[in-house]
């Protein structure tokens, strides 16, 4: 059993890890069943209306987890449903691993610039997973991270590609934007440092696929970029693989699937040397990092396509499924 809050109609890297996972999983030949907000009557976040919540008494959970009765239980997310789920864990004696997905910490350092936020929202997150018996974590950086703050019981959990759809379509059809194309896919919000992309003097056009709270000020503030909101499946392949380089200007991303996504697509990729994209991108290969996001695309740009697909190549999600499942622990320890 997968408990997490994020789920579909969500747009992100999340849903997408868990949605691949737990294909694979079925594929591989177990029984999946996600606990989400499906089906429950919703609450969208304050300035964040696309992420749904859902609320469950122990009533209900202990009712879904008899009828299930998993072999594992694996809590993804630090929402109203993972802490209701730990919760009944805890008390029934049921062991469970847990998810490091999101940097809460530094999102809300970044969203409430009061000292002491990110100290305490990590306190309150050691206290979360404390109990699990592994936390899985996305990248070897990240498990160094949570090591720092005092977690415990950390695992490194990578992702892959869906190589089925994110593939190189070519830089077709013809366009009349000045190249380079540089590309941007995902959440406008403000941890997701997309001004940085955006005020960047280099010459060509700048591409942004997604959408979320900062899109309309940032429309305003940037006419000349091209907005598309949220695309999906073979469109999203098709848009990212007609662009020349794609940008990733996040500090606060825990893995940043989409840089693996686009490389698949042939694009390279420029970001920062921070957590997530030192474990994604490989230096001068599939991309290029630098403290000066205007020098990684001046170098990024000039890399080869089919090396960023090459790198990409080398994650997928069936082998996603398997470490996840070696990380698992049964609920009851065996006698």
């Amino acid at each position: 059993m997968i408990a997490t809050d994020a789920w579909y109609p969500q747009v992100n890297g999340v849903v997408r890890t868990l949605d691949n996972v737990s294909k694979n999983l079925k594929e591989l030949g177990h029984e999946v069943f996600i606990f989400s907000h499906e089906g429950k009557k919703t609450w969208g976040l304050p300035s964040y209306p696309e992420i749904q919540v859902a609320f469950f008494s122990q009533k209900e959970i202990a009712e879904r987890i008899s009828r299930f009765d998993p072999h594992c239980i694996h809590i993804a997310t630090e929402g109203p449903i993972g802490f209701a789920i730990r919760k009944y864990c805890v008390k029934n004696g049921l062991r469970f691993t847990t998810g490091f997905h999101t940097r809460f910490a530094e999102y809300a350092q970044a969203r409430i610039p009061i000292p002491g936020v990110r100290t305490l929202t990590y306190a309150i997150l050691r206290w979360f997973h404390k109990s699990s018996s592994a936390v899985m974590a996305p990248t070897a950086s990240v498990t160094r991270v949570l090591q720092s703050q005092r977690f415990s019981n950390v695992v490194t959990w990578t992702r892959g590609v869906d190589h089925e759809h994110f593939q190189d379509y070519g830089q077709s059809p013809p366009t009349d934007a000045e190249r380079p194309i540089m590309v941007y896919v995902g959440r406008l919000a403000v941890e997701k440092g997309i001004d940085d992309f955006l005020q960047l003097k280099h010459p060509g056009t700048k591409l942004v696929i997604g959408d979320g709270p900062s899109r309309p000020s940032l429309q305003k503030k940037y006419p000349e970029v091209i907005f598309t909101g949220y695309l999906f499946g073979e469109a999203l392949a098709r848009k990212i693989s007609s662009g020349d380089v794609f940008v990733f200007p996040s500090r606060t991303d825990t893995f940043g699937l989409v840089m693996l996504e686009a490389m698949a697509c042939g694009l390279p990729v420029a970001a920062y040397p921070v957590t997530g994209p030192i474990d994604v991108v490989e230096q001068g290969y599939s991309g290029w990092l630098d403290e000066n996001l205007e020098v990684a695309l001046a170098k990024a740009v000039k890399l080869n396509r089919n090396d960023a697909i090459e790198y990409a190549s080398r994650f997928t999600w069936m082998n996603t499924a398997k470490v996840f499942l070696s990380n698992l622990k049964d609920v009851k320890p065996r006698q």
